[in-house]
């Protein structure tokens, strides 16, 4: 008995997570990470959806993101794949601080109502509930646009395109390569 005790402590246990350091910051919630057996992974952060770059508060977004989880071990908790075949995922600090909430925290991100299905959610709810009263980041703005209506009426543009094609592109290589 105490050894079958054991082994359901070893699966509750976040070990089917891993640990990568990150290679690229893309915007505020896309990166690509380095995992300790040199795998590279395109990661999007789950529940969340922040300005693309040529929005308001886009590039606080990715610099906000970058200061975070440059040089850290990050522990990435995976919870889906995108269309594009990035992994979608918690992201956590070394202090188990997770990157998705401080994004949402500081009024750089939206909790990504389509997506966010998880007890998660509700934590993001109240955090950019929060922001909005203290008008932090992008609350600071009258109306901010939601980055998915902003890429909606964007997506015939060229220089919105080509970095588009550019992830697919990554993302498909990546999967080739873990796949074997």
């Amino acid at each position: 008995m105490p050894i079958v005790f054991a082994a359901l402590l070893c699966l509750a246990s976040p070990a089917w997570g891993y640990v990568a350091s990150v290679q690229a910051v893309h915007d505020g919630d896309s990166i690509t990470v380095r995992r300790s057996d040199k795998s590279v992974v395109a990661l999007r952060l789950y529940g969340i959806d922040a300005p693309e770059l040529q929005q308001a508060y886009g590039r606080h977004a990715r610099e906000l993101l970058l200061s975070l989880a440059a040089r850290q071990r990050l522990q990435v908790e995976p919870m889906d794949t995108d269309r594009y075949g990035r992994t979608v995922a918690l992201v956590r600090l070394p202090d188990g601080a997770l990157l998705n909430e401080a994004l949402v925290a500081e009024g750089l991100a939206w909790v990504y109502e389509e997506y966010c299905r998880e007890d998660l959610c509700q934590r993001l709810r109240e955090l950019e509930q929060q922001a909005r009263r203290e008008g932090r980041g992008l609350w600071a703005e009258p109306n901010p646009t939601r980055p998915a209506q902003w890429r909606r009426q964007h997506k015939l543009e060229e220089w919105y395109q080509a970095p588009l094609r550019v992830i697919k592109k990554v993302a498909q290589g990546v999967n080739s390569v873990l796949r074997f």
